[in-house]
């Protein structure tokens, strides 16, 4: 979801190594191009004289029927009954930007939506089935409303339906015109078994033009795909980004860390994976100690003075 530090709000997060842990079957969506504005890949449909076949009957029985779901709204409209909230569970548990997305809703249906969003964040990592259904509850009551299909996406992520969370997530980029959430729209593609479709679109958007969190996720997300494919040579390659700096911790190094040792077992190379492993969990460990508020934490490592070896980080 958006950047911004806050209270309840469920963050997505890829299994260990960056791999999806189960696989489904799906078909790949279209991404045809508006036809308004005679854009180049448009289909036009035209009469025998070169007039346009607007009028003609049986020429709009050939046209693409028109889009009157463009935010998918019919894909939560199927029977669901709402999960039940505890009492204790108020709005104003929910991030303030989060809130803020609902100024559109009337006050008691952003209350309602609030409510089950925030639940989807308490029960993502212990009970994501639930949690999806509070997301579901949330959507049919906002389904135009960006963090609430991106929640969505996410919980039906957390559950293994890739298929559904990629559909959610292009969404949620529509709406938004967002493209934070790319690393797990490529990690979707990989759980449906489409590393090739994976890689297209982890390539679509510039790198350089994403956050650095999103930039060290999708790295992840784009070296999974390669592994798929049998190439660790390639994932190797895609983690080596300035990020992969073992003298500093930021919010997103245990994972670049771990991903790396996982390619670097693949290759066979377990002395130097185990290195990177325990510096995932130091880095791991001095965020746990320090101020959430920090961006960066330094890494001092102390080494036992009788320790045959000491392994310079450099020569990694």
């Amino acid at each position: 979801m958006n950047d911004s530090q806050g209270k309840d709000k469920p963050r997505g997060q890829r299994p260990a190594g960056g791999r999806p842990a189960a696989r489904t079957g799906g078909a790949p969506q279209s991404g045809a191009r508006s036809a308004r504005g005679g854009k180049p890949d448009e289909k036009r449909l035209w009469t025998k004289g070169g007039a346009p076949a607007r009028g003609d009957k049986d020429a709009r029985e050939r046209e693409t029927p028109e889009d009157r779901d463009p935010f998918g709204i019919r894909s939560v409209r199927a029977h669901h009954d709402d999960p039940v909230i505890p009492d204790d569970v108020v709005p104003g548990d929910l991030d303030r930007v989060a809130r803020n997305e609902l100024k559109t809703l009337s006050k008691e249906n952003a209350e309602g939506v609030a409510r089950h969003l925030v639940m989807a964040a308490r029960l993502i990592d212990d009970d994501p089935e639930l949690a999806h259904q509070h997301a579901i509850s949330a959507a049919r009551r906002a389904g135009r409303i960006g963090i609430v299909r991106e929640t969505l996406a996410i919980t039906a992520y957390s559950t293994g339906d890739y298929a559904l969370a990629l559909r959610e997530l292009r969404t949620y980029r529509r709406i938004t015109g967002r493209d934070d959430q790319l690393p797990m729209m490529v990690d979707s593609e990989r759980g449906m078994g489409r590393p090739e479709r994976a890689l297209e679109l982890g390539r679509s958007v510039p790198r350089a033009s994403l956050p650095v969190p999103v930039q060290v996720e999708l790295a992840i997300a784009m070296s999974g795909a390669r592994l798929d494919l049998g190439h660790p040579e390639a994932a190797l390659a895609e983690l080596e980004i300035p990020q992969l700096d073992p003298t500093v911790a930021y919010s997103w190094s245990p994972g670049l860390f771990d991903a790396y040792a996982t390619v670097l077992e693949e290759l066979g190379r377990n002395d130097e994976a185990a290195e990177w492993l325990r510096r995932a969990d130091v880095a791991a460990d001095a965020l746990d100690e320090t101020d959430p508020e920090d961006d960066v934490i330094e890494v001092i490592e102390e080494f036992d003075a009788d320790s045959e070896e000491v392994v310079d980080p450099d020569e990694h």
